[in-house]
């Protein structure tokens, strides 16, 4: 079950909130270091088959985000007259637009945050991110990711405290002192890297404001932001059409090897990556299906199906048993510490995920009773106590989604979600605490300030969080729990 981002298709890039569908709030554990199944024998055990299928397993769990990451540069920076195309590269595209039960082309949609697009080709020169001054109150990040998936940086309002500022992003051949007039360097180890751009909407009627801030947001090469002559320009590439039945075949490995030209060798990924050419696995080189033996060809396939059935086994032991949630799966090279079963996981589950310092996601979707939430059965309450709202840097929101079309709920309030920027609006309870109402029918005028209107049936809330407080990244703060009332 995954969520796009607003603006884009349903097949395109996806968020992390989709693990809050399925990846249960839990406490959070510091990911254990390389947990890549199964070295292969070498010598004395199993044939060439045996041990061609063990590397293929290793390197689908360690190059599927790479792959799949392709997917969504390919289809937003690269084809043109696609669907899902939002700007060339080192330029910005924005998608800014006010979710509504009529917007069915996504699921699970997000509410609270228009998005931007930056993908950036790094080769030639460093790319400045110009942010303009977004004040105070408003949040907003931009999440820099590498072509492994590691969310390497952050831009957001920790940084700037709400003021403008001007940011480098070079690529991992840069070497120099920062430049006059930038405010921070980040340095990312692939020479293609991606910014995603979250800009707070407050409510319906800060679209606009929201849309001005995007159109403030700006990117350009370094050599264009210090006024000097530009670099000679990086080699012209040709990039191959991503196709998803050929990533999902053999031809994943041709993808991989096409990938990790422009991903210099980390010393962390040294070994594994030398044991990948056992198997044709190498920076540029083609690889060559038809040459393929018989019984090669079916163990390359046997070993990416081995690592599905690894995924299968890890989110019914791990994630299932609350042992392992989504922020686990996000994070830098340094957090994740080698556990490539986990960025593996991330990127199957819900690519792009927000580390868990930026932002939180807890679902809704049984009720304290354990059972299903379904407001044709059930009016519920959450209440937070006095001192009992989600603790943020940000702020909070809580989305109702209708648990057959995963949409929003169409309501004679045309309220679809209730966050902390709403609270003055809100009616507090008499000993300071909060109680929100999920549920079909109106509780009654007095409470409806307070109401989140629910379908007439199955639904789910998610409760977001954005700059978490360290309570809730650890989990010693509690969600507030649904309770029946009727």
């Amino acid at each position: 079950m995954k969520q796009p981002l607003p603006g884009i298709r349903l097949s395109a890039v996806f968020v992390a909130v989709v693990l809050a569908l399925s990846l249960p709030a839990c406490k959070r554990e510091t990911p254990p270091a390389a947990t890549t199944p199964d070295k292969p024998a070498t010598t004395g055990q199993g044939d060439q088959a045996t041990q061609a299928r063990a590397i293929a397993k290793n390197a689908y769990i360690w190059g599927y985000p790479i792959v799949e990451s392709y997917k969504s540069m390919y289809a937003q920076a690269i084809d043109a007259n696609g669907p899902d195309f939002h700007a060339p590269f080192n330029q910005i595209g924005s998608a800014a637009s006010v979710a509504t039960p009529k917007d069915t082309a996504i699921i699970t949609p997000n509410s609270d945050t228009p998005y931007s697009f930056l993908w950036m080709d790094l080769r030639a020169e460093p790319v400045v991110i110009t942010i303009p001054a977004l004040g105070e109150k408003r949040y907003f990040s931009v999440q820099l990711i590498d072509m492994y998936t590691y969310n390497f940086a952050y831009i957001n309002k920790a940084l700037t405290q709400g003021k403008a500022g001007k940011y480098m992003i070079a690529g991992p051949g840069w070497k120099g002192d920062t430049p006059k007039g930038i405010d921070k360097v980040f340095q990312a180890e692939t020479q293609f890297a991606y910014g995603l751009f979250r800009t707070q909407l407050f409510a319906p009627d800060d679209l606009a404001n929201v849309k001005k801030l995007q159109a403030q947001y700006e990117a350009q090469p370094l050599s264009e932001f210090l006024g000097t002559p530009a670099p000679a320009p990086a080699a012209k590439i040709d990039f191959p059409t991503y196709d998803a039945a050929k990533a999902n075949d053999l031809g994943f490995f041709g993808y991989l090897n096409f990938l990790l030209q422009f991903m210099p060798p980390n010393a962390a990924d040294a070994e594994a990556r030398k044991r990948f050419e056992a198997i044709g696995v190498a920076p540029g080189k083609p690889f060559d299906e038809a040459a393929l033996s018989p019984e090669t060809r079916q163990a390359l396939l046997d070993g990416i199906a081995d690592a599905d059935k690894d995924l299968q086994t890890f989110v019914a032991t791990k994630v299932n048993t609350e042992q392992v949630s989504s922020a686990d799966m996000f994070g830098t090279r340094e957090y994740l510490k080698g556990n490539d079963l986990y960025r593996f996981a991330g990127a199957k589950l819900g690519i792009y995920g927000n580390s868990g310092s930026e932002a939180d996601y807890q679902s809704y979707f049984v009720d304290a009773k354990g059972a299903p939430a379904d407001a044709s059965k059930h009016d519920y309450v959450m209440r937070f106590g006095k001192d009992g709202l989600p603790p943020t840097n940000a702020f909070w929101s809580i989305t109702m989604y209708d648990g057959k079309s995963k949409l929003l709920v169409d309501n004679p309030l045309n309220r679809y979600i209730i966050n902390s920027p709403m609270l003055s609006t809100l009616k507090r309870d008499a000993d300071g605490g909060l109680t929100l109402y999920l549920q079909h029918a109106s509780p009654g005028k007095d409470k409806e300030a307070n109401w989140l209107p629910a379908p007439n049936g199955p639904f789910y809330a998610i409760l977001r969080n954005y700059s978490p407080a360290p309570s809730v990244v650890d989990h010693s703060w509690k969600k507030p729990s649904l309770e029946p009332t009727r």
